[in-house]
């Protein structure tokens, strides 16, 4: 039943992909079949809308044995492919119409996030083989490029990504931004030693930062986005908080992929926050501002489906929704890793050089 729905919201999104370029509208009528652009981008598309299919298609593809659902949104990546830049930055704007990018920011926040997510997932779902070897390389470039917005703060040293403008960098990080700690925690186990320990580490920074998003306002919860004046330490920019994940999920990967207990107290003092703050009576709400505590009137869906999901993952044993079966999506939700033909290869999550304990995976000892 539920893969006839899926069948059946697939082909409805599908006319969403016939422009010129293949680079989909992100609007589209599930009725009639009508796609187009919002009018306040210009008529573009934009990049995490049309980056952020793929895992959902190809596993459609997979499941109903139509090869349709995947060729289209593999088709974007070609067609990105054809113009991809050497740092792998792309602004945040591409047109349908020539599938080039538009002048735009370029941004791990808001509207580009998750395509870099999805390029580093798409090889984990694919096992890392030959057929997904692409999707893997154009993520370590784009990696290449992540290090080209680093900066740190004086005197505290808080490690932010900033966003780009043309020429010119702007230093500010969208709480979105947070789940780059675990992308780059999840990536670096397929890079040499050298490299993976130097990633991991920046993930380990950022993560730090991303907590102290939470931990430097009066309620313990972090605003929608933070500035960094000067280089000099954070302050908050958009002061609501509505309830969103990214600095829980990178929570669980970070513990996973260590063992470092200090990232579930991390997230034990985020939920509380959280319970101090947004649970009323009838569920939870967010915050219009973490500076006076003064709520909203919403529970966003991603609260249960991302926040809370994640929350329940950094407490509980690392065999529940094993990294070495399964992918999450950017909403949090698990698909199955394909399995390798070859019956003696172990599912992995993690690259073959760098296997951490068993434990952290919930495999059984010996």
């Amino acid at each position: 039943m539920f893969l006839e729905k899926a069948k059946d919201i697939g082909d409805r999104l599908l006319p969403a992909w016939d422009t010129p370029s293949g680079i989909p509208y992100n609007r589209i009528n599930l009725a009639l079949g009508n796609a187009h652009n919002q009018g306040w981008t210009g008529g573009d598309s934009i990049l995490a809308d049309s980056g952020t299919e793929q895992l959902e298609f190809i596993a459609l593809s997979q499941r109903t044995g139509d090869p349709k659902y995947q060729q289209k949104v593999e088709n974007v990546i070609t067609q990105l492919r054809k113009t991809f830049p050497d740092d792998g930055l792309l602004p945040i704007y591409i047109n349908p119409h020539s599938g080039s990018s538009s002048y735009s920011t370029i941004t791990f926040g808001a509207m580009g996030d998750s395509f870099y997510e999805y390029l580093l997932k798409v090889w984990v779902q694919g096992n890392k083989t030959e057929a997904v070897k692409h999707y893997r390389e154009m993520w370590e470039t784009s990696m290449q490029g992540l290090v080209s917005l680093i900066r740190k703060t004086s005197p505290s040293s808080f490690t932010y990504i900033c966003e780009k403008n043309g020429g010119s960098l702007s230093h500010k990080m969208d709480e979105l931004a947070c789940f780059v700690p675990g992308m780059l925690a999840l990536g670096s186990f397929g890079y040499e030693p050298d490299k993976a320990g130097k990633f991991l580490s920046l993930a380990e920074e950022l993560a730090w930062t991303c907590y102290n998003f939470y931990q430097s306002t009066p309620t313990k919860l972090a605003g929608e986005n933070y500035f960094f004046r000067s280089e000099q330490d954070m302050s908050v920019g958009t002061s609501w908080n509505i309830l969103r994940p990214e600095t829980v999920e990178s929570l669980v990967y970070l513990w996973r992929l260590t063992g470092n207990k200090t990232y579930q107290e991390w997230g034990w003092n985020i939920f509380q926050a959280f319970e101090k703050n947004s649970r009323i009576d009838s569920g939870y709400v967010g915050l219009k501002d973490v500076n006076t505590g003064a709520k909203d009137n919403m529970m966003q869906s991603f609260f249960l489906a991302e926040t809370l999901k994640y929350l329940y993952l950094l407490f509980s044993p690392p065999s529940v929704i094993s990294f070495d079966e399964w992918v999450f999506n950017t909403e949090a939700h698990p698909l199955r890793i394909t399995p390798r033909h070859n019956k003696g290869e172990n599912v992995r999550a993690l690259g073959a050089k760098q296997k951490p304990p068993s434990r952290l995976f919930g495999r059984k000892e010996g």
